[in-house]
């Protein structure tokens, strides 16, 4: 794409939960010496809890970013279009070398999207992934934003067969591993134990650093937003709390959704532990001692891979079909006898042992800065 200016800064984007994971050990590898190319990392502020993200910018040591819009909540359309009319000035002025984003978030699609307008190169780390499914504003993010990229890094081998039926040119197509785990790894000697975030949120059921207890999030539009569907998944959540105490951080969206269902009842009469918001650090001890994960988010299910835990995913399809094929996985969707039957087969079995794919061994933010920088050589 057009010429590119003399300073070798990549502009990285960070804007959600979810980007904060992938972009640490980003910010990691452009730090250190041997690294050609310098990196200013720019927070668009979709994330709009402020504690949460200092909280996570702190644990995951992340710097503070050198630009933050703060674009805050909105529609879809709104926080698209708050993100791209704040980011121009934004490359106007810094110029960089190229932009980088990080997942399929509405920051990822809004950035790449103004950048490749000005003729600016686009890198998007974590692409390919496809559920199939349309309707999930995540996969509309992704597959737009990997069409837009110049250089598309990818966490699993199936991922080029994806692009390659996009029409991706392969050259542009690199298989660096899984940033996500480089974080993982990176604080897992680091992560708080399960009775420890507990205690600290007056819960005391667990006893021991291995207890018998499972792991609960739910987030996604489909699950939440529809009281039928929501019903559902509590009232067998409910069910399993009997034989197996379950520990559910409420994202707010969902503690709403409950809250205006009114189905508050269905949790008080079970054994299910409500607790806030968790920090990276304290959700990565619970994930670690748990017995058993179940969830609708695609982050997790990666993070059950690498730790070996069984997870139940509660959607009827996945962008990470890896976790399936080779790791801890199984998506049961919103059905209670599917959900169920895998809660039994884990109680049963222990769950599918799996084994951790290629290159998801701590080190692809090094792989993905070392092929920028030969890349970078190449188009001065």
């Amino acid at each position: 794409m057009g010429a590119l200016l003399g300073s070798r800064q990549i502009l990285c984007i960070v804007g959600a939960r979810p980007n904060f994971m992938k972009i640490a050990p980003i910010m990691r590898a452009f730090a250190q010496p041997e690294s050609s190319l310098s990196a200013r990392l720019l927070h668009t502020g979709q994330h709009y809890d402020a504690a949460m993200k200092h909280s996570f910018f702190e644990q995951l040591d992340i710097p503070e970013p050198d630009v933050d819009l703060g674009v805050g909540s909105g529609t879809h359309a709104q926080q698209t279009a708050d993100i791209m009319k704040r980011f121009e000035p934004v490359l106007d002025e810094s110029q960089p070398f190229a932009v980088l984003v990080v997942g399929d978030v509405n920051s990822t699609i809004a950035c790449a999207l103004v950048a490749v307008k000005k003729g600016i190169p686009v890198i998007h780390v974590e692409a390919g992934l496809r559920s199939g499914d349309r309707a999930m504003p995540e996969e509309i993010n992704r597959i737009l934003t990997d069409q837009l990229s110049d250089l598309l890094f990818i966490t699993e081998a199936d991922a080029r067969d994806n692009l390659m039926l996009e029409g991706i040119a392969s050259d542009k197509v690199h298989f660096a591993g899984n940033v996500m785990i480089d974080s993982l790894r990176y604080n897992l000697t680091k992560a708080v134990p399960a009775n420890t975030t507990l205690a600290k949120a007056n819960c005391t059921f667990v006893e021991s650093p291995k207890s018998d207890y499972g792991l609960v999030t739910l987030h996604r539009p489909s699950n939440v937003d529809d009281p039928v569907v929501l019903t559902r998944l509590l009232k067998v959540l409910a069910r399993i709390s009997q034989r197996t105490p379950l520990i559910f951080p409420m994202h707010p969206r969902t503690e709403s959704r409950i809250a205006a269902a009114k189905l508050d009842g269905l949790l008080a009469d079970s054994a299910i532990t409500t607790i806030g918001p968790q920090g990276y650090l304290e959700m990565l001890g619970l994930m670690k001692d748990a017995r058993v994960v179940l969830t609708d988010s695609g982050g997790i299910q990666e993070e059950t891979t690498a730790l070996g835990v069984p997870c139940i995913t509660l959607r009827e399809n996945t962008e990470r079909p890896i976790t399936v094929s080779q790791g801890t996985n199984t998506v049961v969707g919103t059905d209670v006898d599917a959900i169920l039957q895998c809660y039994e087969d884990v109680m049963e079995t222990g769950g599918k042992v799996g084994r951790v794919p290629d290159l998801w061994d701590g080190e692809s933010a090094q792989r993905i800065v070392q092929t920028l920088n030969a890349w970078a050589d190449t188009v001065e």
